[in-house]
């Protein structure tokens, strides 16, 4: 019989980001010390106030509507409403499993061209390929935070024949860990151009300044918005994420729906439940602490890595960071990456599934390997975090990046 898989899947590689962590989790089981920097999962436990929520609603097993339970919706809603300063209401949002699956919806209903910068997340442009849309990639640069800059953007735009073009960001960014500085200069040129955005916001709420900012703000009519609870809740297993249409492109949520409805039917009732109170309720000092962690942590990483061949971002929000090594040793980023997990056990992820070139010697860092759980029982939110606190309460990170500093110095 001949093959009948479909040449676009058959030509997408599964996700790097599960493809490291399931082989950390093997390594480990094999008895090797692995310093797990590959894959961005929060250290941090779902706040117990939500996880008595989602005990309470166990018993929910009826199907909750298509496009999500009303009152998360409203909520997002609101929550969106505030740090971005637009009116959105329960008819904007779409709940998911998972932001992940509210971006491939929106890829699969799009038809045009996507522009995707580099560095952008590893499922992007698979995603964009399984839906037979045309990608475009923008170049970027460390001296404007790997974002690309209004003048890149409108270039690139005037190259492109096709009418319908939606250009992905994100911000704080996965995998640098920067904050895009241009978004109202982007804003602009979207705008005159008339294209989509799908703003990437996952990790706004771990924006580590407190200041949440949205190209949303700038460019309302054109900016459609996904987020969840995986990042800044600690969430991750329970998949539960949202996407907002601008109230001029309504027509795109009854299509979205239709996908859905096919697909997923509707997400876990308990979990949506549980959602509304994560973001009803009052969780400031969880996001306080867990931000403070994050940041030090981030900082002792990125201090500990800067030498005369290596120049590690120093993180604005999330957990991850990236560092680029000067060395005539590595051909590719993904030799490298590789060298570091089989030589001293720290595994990471090279830049060029990130969308940079093969032969530029970048790699992501996720910060996470700690108890979260014990980490917040120490400090409270006026806590200076010291080097000392992260090596007593995050010692595989504290020892993994020193291992791959001293590593690096003999290349």
């Amino acid at each position: 019989m001949k093959n009948p898989i479909k040449e676009n899947i058959k030509k997408i590689n599964f996700s790097a980001t599960l493809s490291i962590n399931e082989k950390t989790k093997k390594l480990i089981a094999k008895g090797k010390t692995i310093y797990k920097f590959g894959f961005g999962l929060s250290p941090f436990p779902v706040p117990e106030k939500i996880v008595q929520v989602f005990k309470k609603n166990a018993f929910q097993n009826e199907y909750l509507p298509m496009q999500g339970l009303p009152a998360l919706r409203d909520e997002i809603a609101k929550h969106l409403t505030k740090f971005t300063k637009n009116k959105l209401s329960r008819e904007n949002v779409l709940i998911t499993p998972g932001s992940k699956t509210s971006m491939y919806l929106m890829h699969m209903c799009f038809n045009g061209d996507v522009i995707i910068p580099q560095s952008s997340w590893v499922s992007y442009a698979p995603q964009a390929r399984l839906a037979n849309n045309k990608i475009h990639w923008l170049e970027t640069n460390k001296e404007n935070n790997w974002y690309p800059t209004a003048q890149v953007l409108e270039k690139k735009l005037k190259t492109l024949k096709s009418k319908n073009i939606i250009l992905f960001l994100n911000s704080p960014n996965n995998p640098s860990g920067l904050v895009s500085k241009n978004l109202k200069e982007l804003a602009k040129v979207a705008r005159k151009h008339k294209i989509f955005i799908l703003s990437d916001e996952v990790y706004a709420d771990l924006t580590f300044s407190g200041k949440y900012e949205s190209i949303s703000t700038y460019y309302p009519e054109g900016t459609f918005i996904s987020g969840g609870l995986s990042k800044w809740c600690g969430a991750g297993g329970w998949r539960l994420g949202f996407l907002t249409v601008p109230n001029q492109h309504k027509y795109y949520l009854t299509n979205l729906n239709k996908l859905a409805s096919e697909a997923y039917s509707t997400v876990n009732s308990p979990t949506q439940f549980a959602a509304v109170e994560a973001y009803r309720g009052n969780l400031q000092e969880y996001k306080i602490k867990t931000k403070k962690i994050l940041q030090a942590v981030g900082q002792y990483v990125s201090k500990h890595l800067q030498s005369y061949n290596v120049e590690a971002s120093i993180p604005e929000g999330g957990f991850y960071l990236m560092f680029e090594m000067y060395s005539k040793k590595f051909k590719t980023s993904d030799q490298l990456s590789k060298a570091m997990l089989d030589e001293i056990g720290v595994a990471s992820l090279p830049g060029s599934v990130f969308g940079f070139k093969p032969n530029h010697l970048i790699v992501r860092l996720a910060f996470t390997d700690f108890n979260g759980s014990i980490f917040l029982k120490k400090i409270n939110v006026k806590t200076n975090i010291t080097d000392q606190l992260i090596e007593k309460y995050a010692p595989k990170v504290a020892i993994g990046v020193k291992k791959l500093a001293a590593w690096i110095d003999k290349q």
